[in-house]
């Protein structure tokens, strides 16, 4: 996590952007620009209903669409979120828990292909020159897919692949932000969340939740986000690893700078979803 004055020049445009960029997520307390870099990241948003995490959400999507080494799996039970970014993704996810395990199989099958091709070439991660797609996986309520919807082996097997791919998938170019309302242990176990590399903690309602999303010990030192206003929406605790928790605003677009972004974006990309098999579009064992 970085926080710097505003560029004045050499700002790439549409579909020059590249997911190895540092992504624009908002402000922090002083006003300074914080950028985050997911090439290598993961990262959990969690917090009470309303309180921002869908719009953290459509800001990275919105740079993963822009960019032309990204493509998108987007996992969202309500189908509204992410809803907008359908036609730019390669894979859109509803309430449907099969598709969401047979996803999140696929794309465990490309992150041991990536492996298996950078350890036969002497490597230990993905970059910008291999041109390889950096695979954007966005999921929207972690509680739906591990605990509502289908059988207690079928949201077993979610949680297992997820933490697979949050564990694993980074240095093979495959980064994971999941968003959550009910950060609680059931559904963030330690073990998972210690996994992220950034994690951000939206308003919460007890210091427990706070202390769930950022790390044990953080609200007790002060930074909780209990204290966060009901009406400060987008207010959230940002951590990197190793580091301290900053206070930030996430930018904000409006569902009409939504549909605008994703129009465009998936204009950039259509000579590829073209010839692409319906309802893959692409065909990631092939590109990865």
């Amino acid at each position: 996590m970085t926080t710097a004055s505003a560029p004045t020049a050499g700002i790439p445009v549409g579909p020059g952007l590249s997911m190895f960029d540092p992504i624009f997520i908002g402000i922090d307390e002083f006003g300074q620009h914080v950028h985050i870099t997911l090439a290598y990241r993961n990262l959990l948003a969690g917090g009470e209903p309303g309180g921002g995490k869908s719009g953290l959400l459509n800001t990275i999507a919105a740079h993963a669409a822009l960019s032309v080494d990204s493509r998108l799996v987007l996992l969202d039970g309500k189908l509204v979120e992410l809803g907008q970014w359908e036609d730019c993704a390669d894979a859109f996810i509803g309430p449907d828990i099969t598709a969401a395990l047979d996803v999140l199989r696929r794309l465990q099958t490309v992150m041991n292909n990536r492996y298996a091709w950078l350890r036969a070439h002497g490597r230990r991660k993905v970059t910008a020159l291999d041109g390889l797609s950096v695979i954007t996986v966005l999921v929207d309520e972690i509680a739906f897919y591990s605990a509502t919807i289908g059988s207690k082996q079928e949201q077993e097997e979610f949680v297992a692949l997820l933490r697979d791919l949050v564990a694993r998938g980074r240095a093979a170019g495959i980064p994971v932000i999941a968003a959550t309302q009910r950060p609680s242990f059931d559904i963030i176990p330690t073990s998972l969340r210690d996994l992220f590399g950034y994690r951000a903690a939206f308003r919460c309602t007890t210091p427990n939740s706070s202390n769930i999303v950022l790390g044990h010990g953080w609200a007790e030192q002060g930074y909780t986000a209990t204290d966060i206003a009901p009406t400060n929406q987008g207010a959230a605790y940002l951590i990197a690893e190793g580091g301290t928790p900053r206070r930030i605003k996430v930018a904000y677009l409006d569902d009409a700078q939504i549909a605008g972004i994703a129009d465009y974006a998936a204009w950039t990309r259509r000579p590829t979803r073209l010839s692409a098999p319906t309802g893959t579009r692409l065909d990631w064992e092939t590109a990865a």
